[in-house]
């Protein structure tokens, strides 16, 4: 209804407070949050002219008892930060990739650090290449576009570094499939493949301004996958950073290679808890369609810790298996596994090879490739990018500082 041109102005009341159970605070918060991101509109491209609908401009909320009132105000604080960080991620993943590039995400990155007080650090190939990341600069090296590994640090419990929490990105700014090229029906879709780093990146904006009492590292590992003339072949064989290596089967397999160099650099830098997140298999879309994102990990505690949060902020999340029996898809006879199995389990076997890059650590994969955009407008979500799963992952870490001993 308030998108209608009719309205720029409306009053509610506090829906579901009180006799429907919900706190006053959390009440102003789901008020505030779905106004927002109902309303939202991706136009910078559009020109605009005298027939320019009317914007919607204010919404009231109505309260006669004060102090409920001050918690409604609480909530509606609260649910500003989750909304505008949850349009970050879905402006970055709208914009076209001659725009959004990995520089271009390196410098939201920056401007984020900027305006919330995280500390920065942007690789560049040749640091990337110093650290010995085959996989991720595989990928990179069909394109013209530098390749960037983006790092945001929040330290929130510098007394404890033991209590941290990485988020890791998928960065692909744009995938044709390489020399394993995609069909062009849909292909502009894949400027999309850099919503998990998207929702990375906005995730730490939530962050820096909730400031919990833990210790948070993003990291996004933005390139393009380009056909160029020294791209990486099928058959290729890449080292990444652990020394482990990976036949290349088919390059559009891109996601995971350049998620097992990020994955090792978390781990380097003495991350504990690893939550990756990428748009990585088609295979995950026909599997649960875009209802919900697949889950998968090595840690049951910190699975169910990731799909409570997912609850409380109202995105899905469904845990798939990771058998044994699965890794011998992604056996190969020239390395120490291959880029992909193959038709059968597909999301599963990509996993499983992103679980050889975590080592110890506690770690849950998250596949967005389904809910990372969405086909039309229902409720919060507009046509488009949603910027799944954000706001579940700002409140992961609140969650996890809440329960730290």
């Amino acid at each position: 209804m308030l998108k209608s041109p009719k309205f720029a102005v409306a009053c509610t009341i506090a829906h579901g407070a009180g006799i429907g159970g919900l706190d006053p605070s959390a009440s102003g918060q789901a008020i505030a949050e779905g106004t927002l991101l109902g309303l939202y509109r991706f136009g910078p491209y559009l020109s605009s002219g005298d027939d320019t609908p009317q914007e919607f401009e204010e919404l009231s909320i109505v309260e006669r008892d004060s102090g409920r009132a001050e918690l409604i105000e609480l909530g509606v604080a609260a649910g500003r930060i989750m909304a505008e960080a949850t349009a970050l991620a879905r402006d970055m993943v709208n914009e076209p990739a001659n725009i959004m590039s990995p520089t271009q995400m390196a410098e939201v990155a920056r401007r984020v650090a900027e305006a919330e007080g995280l500390a920065l650090a942007v690789l560049d190939a040749p640091q990337m290449r110093e650290l010995g990341m085959g996989a991720l600069l595989g990928v990179a090296q069909g394109s013209e576009e530098p390749p960037k590994l983006i790092v945001l640090d929040y330290t929130g419990d510098p007394d404890h570094r033991h209590n941290n929490l990485g988020l890791v990105g998928k960065g692909i700014t744009f995938d044709t499939g390489g020399i394993s090229l995609k069909q062009a029906g849909g292909m502009e879709a894949m400027k999309g493949d850099m919503a998990g780093g998207a929702a990375v990146i906005a995730a730490m904006q939530i962050i820096g301004r909730l400031r919990p009492k833990i210790n948070v590292t993003g990291l996004v590992a933005a390139t393009e996958n380009m056909p160029g003339g020294k791209a990486q072949r099928p058959g290729d064989v890449v080292r990444a950073m652990n020394g482990k290596t990976i036949e290349v089967i088919n390059t559009d397999a891109e996601g995971r290679l350049v998620l097992a160099d990020a994955l090792c650099y978390a781990r380097q830098k003495g991350l504990s808890r690893l939550v990756d997140v990428a748009t990585l298999t088609g295979a995950m879309v026909t599997t649960l369609g875009k209802a919900c994102t697949g889950v998968m990990g090595n840690d049951q505690r910190l699975v169910d810790q990731v799909i409570s949060a997912g609850r409380e902020t109202g995105e899905k999340f469904w845990q798939l298996p990771m058998f044994d029996e699965y890794k011998e898809l992604i056996k190969s006879d020239v390395a120490d596994m291959k880029n992909t199995g193959g038709r059968q389990a597909g999301s599963i076997t990509a996993a499983l090879l992103l679980a050889e890059f975590v080592g110890d650590a506690s770690w849950v994969h998250l596949d967005i490739a389904g809910t990372s955009t969405a086909e039309k407008a229902q409720g919060h979500l507009v046509k488009g990018a949603t910027g799944v799963p954000t706001r579940t992952l700002a409140r992961l870490a609140v969650k996890l500082a809440e329960t730290a001993g």
